[in-house]
């Protein structure tokens, strides 16, 4: 026998119905408020600003590039597929790189082929969320962007970070240039990419 209660609704035009678990293994408690009304909040009828979802890949090994112009970072992107196309992706991309001396770096954030949270064109200049600028070559520098993007897609997004070194010279993820095997100088470093899907 099923254990359920079913409630219709005051108009007749439709129920709402209580299930019980399958077994007495799997108990549930359901605890409402006696203070005030309020909404039952579910995965398909959130709160505007509720975290749907969360999504995270971590990249701690190194690899470095010589390129000058914007290219993928191996391992260093993240899929979402968002729940509804109203629904927001907040974008956090926390990356640790390092340089030549006297160099320059840049990166910038993309969901899939398309830029986000990027500058605006000015005649020649790099246009980049993020750059870095070395002027010794055990230096590093850690840094996050943060973008709220709207994909307006129910589709899978992949977020990621391209990179590319400003001159000359080889840019490095999670280590500095010299990268001295020394447990008094240079540290092996970690970078993320984060993606949340926040309700609409």
């Amino acid at each position: 026998m099923t254990a359920k209660i079913k409630l219709n609704s005051a108009s007749g035009g439709g129920s709402f119905s209580l299930q019980a678990p399958s077994s007495s293994a799997n108990n549930r408690v359901m605890t409402l408020p006696d203070s005030a009304d309020g909404t039952i909040l579910t995965t398909t009828n959130p709160k505007a600003g509720n975290i749907i979802q969360v999504v995270q890949t971590v990249k701690s090994d190194t690899t470095s590039t010589t390129s000058q112009t914007f290219g993928d970072i191996s391992g260093l992107s993240v899929n979402i597929t968002p729940s509804s196309s109203s629904s927001k992706i907040l974008f956090i991309a926390d990356v640790a790189i390092g340089g030549d001396n006297n160099t320059t770096h840049s990166f910038k954030l993309l969901r899939g082929s398309t830029d986000i949270y990027i500058a605006d064109t000015a005649s020649n200049r790099i246009r980049a969320s993020g750059a870095f600028g070395h002027n010794y070559t055990y230096g590093y520098s850690q840094v996050t962007k943060t973008f709220l993007d709207s994909p307006s897609s129910t589709s899978q997004q992949t977020y990621k970070v391209q990179w590319r070194v400003g001159y000359a010279g080889t840019m490095y993820l999670n280590r500095s240039h010299q990268d001295r095997d020394n447990a008094n100088f240079e540290a092996r470093l970690v970078s993320s990419l984060t993606v949340m899907e926040v309700a609409a």
